[in-house]
Parts: C-alpha cells; sequence; structure tokens
C-alpha cells in the first residue's frame, strides 16, 4: 500500500523558481497515495501557473484569502481543517521570516498561522540568502516552534552559484513526508544494526566476500530512524548512502572484515535492540600475505603453478556473542534481555526448518527469514518471521516496506 493512503496534504508554493519543481512534487505526493490540494501565493504565479497545479492534482487551486468558494469565505481556516500536514515547497526566506514571526498577510502565511496540523517547510533559496543571520535566525525560531524543516541542500543554484539553499529534490520531499507520518513505536529506544557484506582479505587487493547488498539492513535502519529510534547502523563495506534523516539521531560505523564487526557490536551494545542482519563470513584468513599473490611462470600460459594453500579460521559469531550477553543476567528462572536480539537466517533452501533451528540454537527470542539468492540486490524481498508462537509471513514487497512491517511486529514485542 502507498505509504501516503489517505492523507490529505495541503501544498504551499511561494514565489521562488525552484516552484517548477512542485508539479513533480504533486505528482509523486498522489502517486504514494495522497491527496493534495494546492495553495500559491502571488509572487508564485511567476514561476508556474495554477493551471498547471489544477491539471496535475484535480482540485482548484487557492490563492486569495478572500476565495469566495469558499461558503464561509475562511479559506484559511477550512484548508487546514481538512488537512493532515501543511507541506510549503518551495518556502523562500521571505516566508520563512514571516512565519517565524507569526506575520499573516495573505492565505498561505494566515494558513498556516491558523493550522491545526503539522507544518513542514522545505527551504530553496540563494546560498547568501540562506547563510544570512537573519535567515538563520528565522530557522531557529521555527524549529523551536515545532516546525519541520526538510533541508536545504547543497548544489547548482539557478543563479549559476553553487552551495547550500538549493530545495530538496521532490523525490527526497516525499520520502521525508512519508518517513514523517510513521508511527513512533520505538521513541526513546536505542537500536544497533549490523547491514552489509564482510570482506576478508587474501592478500593487499584480493579478498572473500559474499553477494549481500545491505539494502535490508538500510532499510531496517530507516525503518527503526523513522519510528523514533536512536539508530547506530555497523556497514560492512558498500556502497549505499546513510539512510534518510528526518529528526532523527543515526550514528554509522564502517568496517571491512568480521573481526572488525564484531568488535564495533560488542562496544556499542548499550542499546534496546540489536538487528543482526549483515551477512557475516564465516570463515577468515588468519595471516593474509602482506605482498599481492603472484602466479608464476611469467607470459607462458603452460607454465602455470599450484593454486596457493590458504589456511582459515572461524569469524567470530556476532549474533551469538550478543545473545549470551543477552541471557546472561537472570532474575528467578525468568531471563532478562536486553538487548531484544533479532537474528537474520539467509538461505538457499528449507528457510523454515533452517531458521527456526538457528533461532532455537542461538537461543534469540526472533529471527527473520529470506531465501537468496534472489534477492541480493534487489529492491524487493519475502520475509518470514519467527518466534516461539509460530511463523509471521510478510508479502513479497520493497524492502523499505518490510522493513517497517518488520518494526512494527518487533516493537509490539517490547510492549
Amino acid at each position: 500500500m502507498p505509504s501516503l493512503t489517505d492523507k490529505k496534504i495541503v501544498l504551499g508554493i511561494s514565489g521562488g523558481i525552484a516552484a517548477y519543481k512542485s508539479a513533480e512534487l504533486a505528482r509523486l505526493l498522489m502517486q504514494e497515495g495522497a491527496t493534495v490540494q494546492v495553495v500559491m501565493s502571488n509572487a508564485a504565479h511567476q514561476f508556474i501557473t495554477p493551471v498547471t497545479m489544477q491539471a496535475l492534482t484535480g482540485l482548484p487551486v487557492f490563492s486569495s484569502q478572500w476565495d469566495a468558494r469558499v461558503d464561509n469565505n475562511m479559506a484559511h481556516i477550512e484548508l487546514s481543517r481538512s488537512a493532515d500536514a501543511i507541506l510549503i515547497a518551495p518556502t523562500t526566506a521571505d516566508l520563512m521570516a514571516k512565519l517565524s514571526l507569526g506575520l499573516a498577510d495573505d492565505l498561505i502565511t494566515t494558513l498556516c498561522l491558523a493550522r491545526t496540523c503539522p507544518l513542514l517547510l522545505v527551504p530553496a533559496m540563494n546560498l547568501q540568502m540562506w547563510q544570512h543571520p537573519a535567515t538563520q535566525r528565522s530557522a531557529q525560531r521555527l524549529v523551536k516552534d515545532g516546525i519541520t524543516l526538510l533541508g536545504p541542500a547543497t548544489g547548482i543554484q539557478a543563479c549559476g552559484e553553487t552551495g547550500l539553499g538549493r530545495m530538496l529534490e521532490p523525490a527526497e520531499i516525499v520520502e521525508h513526508l512519508c518517513a514523517f507520518f510513521q508511527p513512533k513505536l520505538l521513541q526513546g529506544k536505542r537500536v544497533l544494526i549490523t547491514a552489509g557484506p564482510t570482506f576478508e582479505a587474501i592478500d593487499p587487493v584480493r579478498g572473500m566476500t559474499n553477494r549481500s547488498s545491505g539494502k535490508m539492513g538500510f532499510a531496517i535502519a530507516q525503518a527503526a530512524l523513522e519510528a523514533g529510534a536512536q539508530v547506530h547502523l555497523i556497514a560492512g563495506p558498500c556502497s549505499l548512502a546513510t539512510p534518510l534523516q528526518s529528526g532523527g539521531q543515526i550514528y554509522r560505523t564502517d568496517v571491512t572484515s568480521g573481526q572488525e564487526m564484531h568488535a564495533a557490536v560488542m562496544n556499542s551494545l548499550d542499546c534496546d535492540l540489536f538487528f543482526s542482519v549483515a551477512a557475516v563470513a564465516d570463515w577468515t584468513i588468519p595471516n593474509p600475505a602482506k605482498e599481492k599473490i603472484k602466479r608464476s611462470g611469467g607470459t607462458n600460459a603452460a607454465k602455470k603453478s599450484a593454486a596457493p594453500l590458504l589456511q582459515f579460521a572461524a569469524n567470530p559469531d556476532i549474533l551469538q556473542s550478543v545473545a549470551d550477553l543477552a541471557n546472561m543476567n537472570k532474575v528467578g528462572r525468568q531471563k532478562t534481555l536486553r538487548p531484544y536480539c533479532v537474528g537474520f537466517a539467509a538461505e538457499t533452501a528449507q528457510l523454515e526448518d533452517q531458521a527456526s533451528e538457528k533461532r532455537r540454537r542461538k537461543g534469540i527470542p526472533l529471527i527473520v527469514g529470506n531465501l537468496g539468492p534472489a534477492t541480493f540486490g534487489s529492491d524487493l524481498n519475502q520475509l518470514i518471521i519467527i518466534d516461539e508462537h509460530g511463523i509471521q509471513r510478510l508479502p513479497r514487497a520493497p524492502k523499505l516496506e518490510l522493513a517497517r512491517l518488520l518494526i512494527k511486529a518487533v516493537a509490539a514485542k517490547l510492549v
């Protein structure tokens, strides 16, 4: 189901060149299931027309607080009362200043002052305008008043300069808004997550790794962040960006080998929840070569040396280490579990049996299973959740959607 299904969003557009992005923003909001009511400042008409926005949203555009189409002639009241959120994109420096002072001299400003719903602003302006002390004072006052600022971003601006002040891209804004509406099921909780593969060096240029992309672990990190948690993400070597942050707190530690990941986890166990998602190599090379191992015999293909003999040693079992500590303290016969451990099992066959056996063997309350290798690197996945009460099957869906469902299921266990 789209993340904004049944949400009513008032999209305010103020007078900046970034208003051209508002058309795409409205389209993406509707694609996520939202109803979009556009309100434009008079200055915004210089950059994009009401006809464009009405054609995209299917609803008439409002610009005047004296609009007679509203029965009681109070558009600023009627539009805000039916909204789940007001989103103003772009938000100019002028509008930020007015809102920070409580000024209300047009429809957008009166709408924001009379609202009973959340207000999110997406700043867009020249670098110097954003950095000006007056604008920074406005931003600080707005945040103090409980208003959410999304951005700005750094990039090339319409004036030709490059720097901070560029409006977020429409897809980023929608992602922020979807995150904003997620229920805060883990508010105040500290969550530790491992994600991605590990890399075990054979020599300075070669090593052993696996096909994990890290996408599932990163999706869980984002979903936990959206749910209000403070998130520590320990990531193996992967190219993924740190999950979106919108009013939360996330800390990322990058590691390479299984031993490095084990050390990072064991030094970060002051948490309430531990998701062991990373695909950690079972084996490592205890004495990797200090120089590149070459194939002798020169360029003559007929002269090939025997393959090098590699010695292996077991990597530390991260999930087992955390589970053992979590189960160490006992009150009578009841175990005190902290952190609550969630394991992952990626199998190629007999998923339910293999994952169930792993949960019992590790002594953890919950494990999540999926079948590989089809899901490796994919944006889609299909999960099963196994605990002492049985198996819950989640539908095939985007990994972020599954991560949100998983967070909901785990949060219910913590109540």
